[in-house]
């Protein structure tokens, strides 16, 4: 099927309900179905049985869940009956699947994953990611993986380089596509696809499906089937919004006390730039927080260090970019904390989206400085989600918490055991209370200091919808200008007054799109606008027939009668470089004279005149005619020196 086919390929939605089926349930090859039993799946997300319905077998699909909704074992589970033809094993020595992913960490979190899936079909994959030794990916891909993973550029060299042979590709998964788009990988997917079967599989996943990645849709796939995972909205359920309103210079500390406060496995503290993860790493650090950084300008091998320090304990903070924390899972993930504000409300989900992953719970914090309140509200109102609002824990709050948790500290109700002959031996020597006081010191001598805040105000409830009132009997009119004239409604409306003579009470709804405006007029005055008026010589209103479509696709402008045009023509601005007139008036107002007019005009005509007329400046704007011809007495030519070229000149005195 061609690209034109592609293009008018049915699309349609299917709403998952958020109660997975059981596995026993569907019908996939039974390798997949051990593998996720060993792994203690009991039931599949929305997501995963979505992708194994009947109407789904064999079909290009396009797929949109939210993050940490198990997409990767989703995909891995729809290519399974395509890979397994016989049930059992993957044959050959091609490419069968071909996963692509943004980023290096995300495609290595795939491969890991898609390796346990397929274990037990003795499946050799291989990934190929930017980064990394050229020759070992090389290597492997001439072993004869049959699945694929890897970044858009890296993989793009080795079709190149010949290494890469996708001629028995049988599915090709698109993974996070919404970011590969951001990230500018659109050349180098058409370029790896262009490379694969025209018969093929392709799976997109996306965590949002805007109109660009519908576009790519159109252009890649063939009688897509459209899936929105719509229950998995419910894995926000799982995470706890919190807002937290600070100063402006208490926002730093109050990060450092929600570490304090929830003390995390591992947690995640989101800055908008590379500088600020710099500035906030250094200053976590100081204070004795076991942290890393992930950014944009780290080598592969230290984001490598940071995400296994990560997963082994080392540290349990991670200062991320957004971009280098993408796609990331790590274990305990139960606190995410925006140190700066999400740009939209798609990165404040896949920021959040980090935690709360396959039912575990967390906490999404935002940092609002009181400059910020307005825009946090409008942000979460974009996102469809509801946030607690408070005050950062303060100092006593943190030291409270810490007591509490020391005496709920396992080793308090444990038996002795072994220990009990030396318990006995610290008790006779140093009594109880002593040994109690250096427990406590000892308990908070590893915890950084908790931090003493400021008070604030309460932040301000968000604004309530404005109800529409009933305006009754109305006429809609077109006005000449939308966006594209920068005109805002607050602009539009005392013009309109001013034209009809008429209050605001008796204008409507007013409309801006991109080159006109609509504008609603109540019917009793509608008649003194007539059918046509000019508001402004830019601005004209014109008298529509029933009420615009708002929805429609955009109008041109209306345009005047030509009688209107015709009366309103203007003459033809003489050109700036005709005989060079602007340019004398410019370097004449600037020496501090004043072309006459004559002059001008002659020069205007193409003609030189034979005597400047110059006028100079004076305070009553009347002053001495300067001589036709005379020079000031700098411009006076010297006569050349005899003296060599360098030589210093003779000083008098």
């Amino acid at each position: 099927m061609g690209r034109s086919q592609r293009r008018d390929a049915a699309h349609r939605v299917l709403d998952t309900p958020h109660l997975a089926n059981h596995m026993t349930e569907l019908n996939f090859p039974a390798p997949l179905q051990a593998a996720l039993a060993s792994k203690g799946y009991e039931s599949l997300t929305a997501v995963q049985s979505s992708v194994l319905a009947d109407d789904a077998q064999g079909r290009d699909l396009l797929v949109s869940a939210q993050t940490g909704s198990g997409k990767t074992v989703a995909f891995g589970l729809a290519i399974g009956a395509d890979l397994l033809l016989d049930g059992q094993t993957l044959e050959g020595d091609r490419p069968l699947a071909l996963a692509i992913a943004p980023t290096r960490e995300l495609a290595l979190q795939v491969a890991r994953e898609l390796e346990w899936l397929y274990a037990g079909t003795n499946a050799r994959i291989a990934t190929c990611v930017g980064g990394m030794d050229y020759r070992t990916e090389r290597r492997n891909l001439q072993q004869g993986a049959q699945i694929v993973v890897g970044t858009p550029g890296r993989l793009r060299d080795h079709i190149d380089r010949g290494s890469l042979d996708l001629t028995s590709l049988r599915a090709a998964v698109l993974d996070e596509a919404d970011e590969m788009l951001d990230l500018g990988f659109r050349d180098d997917l058409e370029y790896i696809l262009a490379a694969a079967p025209e018969e093929r599989r392709t799976l997109m996943f996306s965590a949002t499906v805007p109109p660009a990645i519908e576009k790519l849709a159109r252009d890649f796939q063939r009688s897509a089937l459209r899936i929105a995972a719509l229950g998995e909205a419910r894995q926000h359920g799982d995470i706890a919004y919190r807002a937290y309103s600070v100063t402006a210079r208490d926002r730093e500390p109050a990060i450092f006390n929600l570490l304090r406060m929830h003390e995390a496995q591992t947690s995640i503290v989101f800055c908008k730039t590379r500088a600020n993860v710099n500035h906030l790493l250094a200053r976590m650090s100081n204070r004795g927080f076991k942290c890393v950084a992930l950014s944009g300008e780290l080598s592969q091998q230290e984001r490598t260090h940071a995400l296994q320090a990560l997963r082994d304990g080392r540290a349990r903070v991670c200062v991320a970019t957004d971009v280098a924390a993408r796609g990331i899972d790590l274990p305990g993930l139960e606190l995410v904390i925006h140190a700066d504000l999400p740009t939209n409300p798609e990165t404040l989900l896949h920021r959040s989206g980090r935690t709360g992953r396959a039912g575990s719970k967390g906490v999404s914090a935002l940092i609002v400085p009181s400059s910020d309140y307005k825009r946090a509200q409008r942000l979460m109102q974009n996102a469809k989600v509801v946030a607690e609002w408070a005050k950062a824990p303060s100092a006593d709050d943190v030291r409270e918490r810490d007591d509490q948790r020391m005496l709920d500290h396992d080793a308090l109700r444990d038996a002795p055991g072994e220990d009990a002959p030396l318990a006995a031996q610290l008790l006779e020597k140093f009594g109880a209370e002593q040994i109690a006081v250096a427990f406590l010191r000892m308990w908070r001598e590893g915890r950084p200091a908790a931090e003493e805040l400021m008070e604030t105000q309460a932040p301000p409830a968000p604004m309530a919808p404005r109800v529409q009132r009933e305006f009754g009997p109305s006429v809609w009119f077109t006005m000449s200008v939308g966006h594209s004239g920068r005109a805002e409604a607050r602009w539009l409306l005392p013009k309109i007054c001013d034209a009809g003579g008429i209050t605001r009470d008796s204008i409507g709804a007013i409309r801006v799109k991109q080159d006109l405006s609509y504008v609603q007029i109540a019917q009793e005055v509608a008649d003194r606008f007539g059918d046509f008026m000019e508001i402004t010589p830019e601005v004209s209103m014109r008298r529509m027939e029933g009420a615009p479509d708002l929805d429609a696709p955009m109008e041109r402008a209306p345009r005047p009668p030509r009688e209107d045009r015709a009366a309103r023509a203007k003459p033809a601005p003489r050109r700036r470089d005709e005989g060079g007139a602007h340019t004398d008036r410019v370097k004449a107002a600037k020496g501090g004279w004043i072309p006459d007019d004559g002059a001008v005009e002659a020069r205007m005509e193409g003609s030189k005149p034979a005597v400047k007329a110059w006028k100079k400046k004076s305070s009553d704007g009347a002053g001495p005619r300067k001589p036709a011809g005379a020079k000031p007495a700098w411009a006076a030519k010297k006569p050349r020196s005899d003296k060599p070229f360098g030589a210093k000149p003779h000083r008098k005195g």
